[in-house]
């Protein structure tokens, strides 16, 4: 060996010697470890002398070994050249974390096996996060599931109960009016006007609380009839290739009546501009508007309605994000997988 190659092996096996995030060691052909790094003693607890010359199998729970998942990787391996897996791995004092693990099969030049690589990264905290993160998620769209129909009962008792109840209040007060004195009818008149605003503004509310359109004129016509209800200028450029599944024209509606609300209140813009789009099996929906912006675009920030924009498109699956427009306005957008066949 020339000195140059020996000084590049020796470095490349201090290197490997020396990495502590990653087991990084070898296997002979039939699978028994021959080399142990100072990250396969810190992550599988073994020292070099206690685990060389013994099966990795060690490293596998009990119902791993008697389906002979061990031997079976090795053989994957073998055939494809490596094998990539996740899954459970067992430490010395018998405690398990979550591995990926990867093993590669090792060939001199003439073809023949001289054993195997494998290199094993402990994603214990990954997975912790990842499963705390579904569990967050996964809270979340039982927690808004129940919100929907907690708004749709409320839409209902107020449409069937107090709404019905007001019209006949105002048809009873036609009919009276037809019967008194002419000095009377001017009184009247003003209370049925009142009793007739009152309707309208409870048929607002209930539009607000669940818009009947989305259930039986669709996504569209409920977007235009908030959008022509906040008495701005706008447009809606309906690009969807199929309509949306409910659950989903809701979180829609709600992401877009949220960013609108914020608009209105906020922006101060003269126009605003609703793009949905189909893009990644999905769909993309984009509020912008030409206000004077939010002055303060991070969703984390304390923003209750930023914040229930973003929650409401990850619940589902999707993201959302806030941004300034480059004519100094607002950028909601938001993406929702089509979860249906």
């Amino acid at each position: 060996m020339q000195p140059e190659a020996w000084r590049d092996s020796d470095l490349f096996r201090l290197l490997v010697q020396g990495v502590r995030d990653y087991a990084i060691f070898a296997l002979d052909p039939g699978g028994h470890v021959v080399s142990w790094n100072a990250g396969a003693e810190r992550i599988k607890g073994y020292a070099a002398g206690e685990i060389i010359g013994r099966h990795f199998s060690t490293f596998y729970p009990q119902e791993d070994v008697r389906s002979g998942k061990p031997e079976w990787e090795l053989r994957v391996a073998r055939a494809d050249g490596a094998i990539e897996d996740e899954g459970w791995r067992v430490r010395k004092d018998g405690t398990r974390f979550w591995a990926n693990v990867i093993i590669t099969a090792l060939y001199d030049d003439g073809g023949e096996l001289r054993g195997f690589g494998k290199v094993t990264r402990d994603m214990t905290e990954r997975r912790r996060a990842e499963q705390q993160l579904t569990d967050r998620r996964r809270l979340l769209a039982h927690l808004v599931e129940a919100q929907e129909r907690e708004r749709q009962r409320i839409a209902w008792d107020v449409h069937d109960d107090t709404i019905q109840a007001m019209v006949a209040v105002d048809m009873r007060l036609q009919l009276l009016a037809r019967r008194l004195p002419e000095e009377h009818r001017g009184a009247l008149d003003q209370l049925d006007g009142a009793v007739r605003a009152t309707i309208s503004r409870l048929r607002n509310l209930v539009f607000r609380v669940r818009p009947p359109g989305i259930d039986r004129q669709g996504l569209r016509d409920s977007l235009a009839t908030y959008l022509a209800d906040t008495s701005m200028a706008g447009e809606i450029r309906y690009a969807l290739e199929r309509e949306p599944g409910e659950d989903a024209a809701i979180t829609i509606f709600r992401i877009c009546q949220e960013a609108l609300t914020n608009v209105r209140k906020h922006a101060r813009a003269s126009r605003t501009v609703l793009d949905l789009s189909t893009v990644d099996h999905g769909f993309l929906v984009r509020v912008v508007d030409d206000g004077t912006g939010l002055p303060d675009l991070d969703p984390n920030a304390g923003h209750f309605g930023l914040i229930e924009m973003r929650e409401r498109a990850e619940a589902s699956g999707g993201w959302c994000t806030v941004s300034a427009s480059g004519s100094g306005g607002t950028v909601v957008e938001f993406w929702l997988p089509d979860v249906r066949p």
